[in-house]
């Protein structure tokens, strides 16, 4: 399969912007949607609009089963092993809340300890301090060095009798290193303590195998990976499921409601409470069915050769500062690129690389922590997909150094 087959497969990419083509260089925010995404969710917003799990006629059913292939096409996607570990909700952070409030309800006390580390997306701080200030625990923070690695030997003192849980991203979405994950999970095991793994950019780009890397929840979104909005995974081992409250209590998630006491229904429902987002959820499917593609085609050397190329611009830009910067190889960085130019402000540079046609995001990317870390008060970051090519690389340096070259 070639790059122009992918391409084809997209509609927004034949767009034109200030009479430019579109260079689409935001996926780590959201990736674009495959024609067979979108079909999917007109199928069932024009054909199959019904509430699922409830009614008994046909459009219900047409619905629910969609909805239900779309947790067994994610079960088999990051190898679970029950199909009802798989927790439907509105993206990453509802994951990360969900999972926050409900581990905190059950297995946290005053005293005790969260770890999380100093390149993680607000969504995996914030709902953990929330938790922490509930439930009078301590949040502790693993840090990076430098380069953007996680000092992994600092984990063994960061560790207590106290610990209960850790966090820990996969991928950062600044910072783009893949994270010793499984040996983080590991050494927390070690130990008694469970670990949650942000899977926002480790879905997409990695071959998550939830079993082999033994983490206790796993989480992300499904508009990163070529699905619609609005959609999200919390897997959850089994044993912490069933043992958790629920985090919301509403219609679908009950077993027996009496004024005297309610029972909750059994897992994945149980913490699926309300009309699920159902048109949207179904989507995951095809772009499952999309990913196992583009993870398993001759693509793979070609899309390598764009981030190195991009990777040596800059690392060798005296200009420029990365953030990220691989050890050796690049294989433990994914075609992400977060990168500040020497008296230039990122939003200056994205706007006028806009009107050349290049999509990028700007800012803090929702990591305040890790840009104090650095000391700067945003980036300009670059995501690349499989459906970007060479000739947009090139085009987006060029257009990089007349960017700078007017604004110095």
């Amino acid at each position: 399969m070639l790059v122009d087959d992918i391409r084809n497969m997209f509609p927004v990419l034949s767009r034109k912007i200030y009479g430019k083509d579109l260079v689409y260089f935001d996926n780590a925010a959201t990736s674009q949607r495959p024609q067979s995404v979108i079909d999917e969710w007109n199928r069932i917003t024009c054909e199959s609009n019904a509430n699922i799990h409830r009614a008994v006629h046909r459009l219900a059913d047409e619905a629910t089963q969609a909805y239900e292939q779309a947790r067994d096409a994610v079960k088999d996607f990051i190898n679970a092993e029950f199909r009802e570990e798989i927790i439907f909700t509105s993206g990453t952070t509802a994951s990360v809340n969900l999972a926050a409030f409900c581990f905190g309800e059950a297995y946290i006390k005053e005293g005790d300890e969260v770890i999380v580390t100093e390149a993680e997306h607000h969504s995996n701080i914030v709902p953990w301090q929330m938790m922490c200030r509930r439930k009078g625990a301590i949040l502790k923070v693993l840090p990076i060095d430098d380069s953007g690695h996680l000092i992994i030997d600092e984990l063994d003192s960061l560790i207590t009798g106290r610990t209960r849980i850790m966090a820990v991203t996969h991928i950062s979405n600044v910072l783009g290193i893949v994270n010793p994950v499984k040996d983080i999970v590991e050494k927390c095991h070690s130990k008694g303590v469970a670990v949650l793994v942000d899977g926002a950019q480790g879905a997409v780009h990695c071959k998550v195998d939830v079993r082999d890397m033994d983490c206790d929840f796993y989480v992300f979104s499904g508009h990163k990976l070529y699905a619609a909005t609005g959609t999200g995974v919390l897997y959850g081992k089994k044993k912490w499921l069933e043992n958790m409250p629920p985090y919301m209590g509403g219609g679908e998630m009950v077993g027996t409601v009496k004024f005297s006491g309610t029972t909750y229904a059994p897992l994945p429902m149980k913490y699926e409470a309300g009309t699920q987002n159902f048109a949207s959820a179904a989507t995951l499917k095809p772009a499952i069915e999309l990913l196992n593609i583009l993870n398993n085609n001759n693509l793979e050397e070609y899309n390598n050769s764009i981030k190195d190329y991009l990777l040596n611009i800059l690392i060798n830009d005296e200009r420029i500062r990365l953030y990220g910067v691989p050890r050796g190889t690049s294989e433990e960085k994914i075609p992400l690129f977060s990168f500040t130019v020497k008296g230039i402000h990122h939003e200056d540079l994205a706007l006028i690389l806009d009107k050349m046609g290049i999509a990028v995001r700007s800012g803090q990317m929702c990591a305040e922590p890790l840009m104090d870390r650095f000391g700067v008060t945003g980036m300009l970051r670059i995501s690349l997909a499989p459906y970007n090519t060479m000739q947009e690389a090139e085009y987006f340096v060029k257009c990089l150094n007349k960017a700078i070259d007017m604004l110095i």
